[in-house]
């Protein structure tokens, strides 16, 4: 089996994980209605801690596949990058960059900053994994639906979202390939032009000037050394919410996101959920949790 082979084979495995309870924890049922809508108020909270108990998991639920057995398994890096890669007989090595997502939450808050250089091979992928608790506010976390992608796909849509010289650049890591694993550098980031009215038409005179044959981004370190000219003359700052998923307008992410949000759960849409438990009036929210929880209790 080559790289692709293990990837695709791995895929259709983690596909299957759609409707799994993963039994890493459970959030007790609140026993009366004040006490779910304070636990409504902070269960995003959890959303970093279920996602790690997951990714352990899901690496335990590949090795357990009998194909996988005479030639390597699937092995966690920590730290490293991608979380899980295959260690065996095959090159390059097969690995999946796992992304858990609450819903509740508001956005896809994942970051994906590997520069694209990481992919030539598009040998990692990217899964991610929409989960809930059972009883959308307290049970053990489910798995509500499953994205696989490549990631290099999502470098790409990355930095043909966001690049746009000069008012916002992309710039990918300096060359650290002779420094020690852990101080190596993968990660692009991105620059918002500070200027003024007038310095951004000065910046784009700039621009205009340049000799290229498109527009498009590149890694190369030929257009890396324009942008870096950009930031020497111009004021730029270094933008925090870079690389978000939610943001980079990449198809699959978005056809994932909208499933997810229209996917049925106890009565209502996610994205209504969302509505009822963040967006509405206090009166409105306990309304709804009431009925949830009686709901569950007339199932009990």
């Amino acid at each position: 089996m080559n790289t692709l082979g293990v990837i695709q084979s791995a895929s259709v495995h983690l596909q299957s994980l759609t409707g799994h309870v993963f039994d890493v924890l459970t959030i007790s049922k609140p026993d009366t209605a004040a006490e779910a809508v304070n636990l409504a108020k902070v269960i995003s909270k959890l959303s970093p801690l279920v996602g790690n108990l997951i990714e352990f998991n899901t690496i335990e639920f590949l090795n357990a596949q009998p194909e996988y057995r005479s030639f390597g398994e699937w092995v966690r890096q920590d730290p490293g990058f991608p979380d899980t890669i295959f260690s065996g007989s095959v090159s390059p090595t097969p690995g999946f960059e796992i992304k858990a997502w609450l819903p509740l939450a508001t956005e896809i808050t994942a970051r994906f900053k590997d520069s694209q250089d990481h992919f030539v091979e598009d040998q990692t992928y990217v899964c991610m994994l929409a989960w809930l608790p059972e009883q959308l506010i307290f049970g053990k976390p489910r798995i509500v639906d499953v994205c696989i992608v490549s990631g290099r796909s999502i470098a790409e849509a990355r930095d043909r979202h966001y690049n746009n010289p000069p008012d916002y650049l992309v710039i990918e890591p300096e060359d650290t390939t002779a420094r020690t694993r852990n101080l190596q550098q993968t990660n692009t980031n991105g620059y918002k032009f500070q200027g003024t009215t007038e310095q951004l038409k000065e910046a784009q005179r700039v621009v205009d000037g340049w000799d290229l044959a498109s527009a498009n981004y590149e890694t190369t370190a030929e257009y890396q050394a324009l942008l870096r000219e950009l930031q020497r003359e111009f004021s730029y700052r270094l933008d925090t919410n870079f690389a978000k998923m939610d943001r980079i307008a990449h198809s699959e992410i978005e056809n994932f996101k909208q499933r997810v949000l229209n996917q049925v759960l106890h009565g209502h849409a996610i994205r209504k959920w969302n509505r009822l438990l963040y967006g509405s009036s206090p009166s409105q929210r306990r309304q709804a949790i009431e009925a949830l929880i009686s709901s569950q209790n007339s199932d009990d």
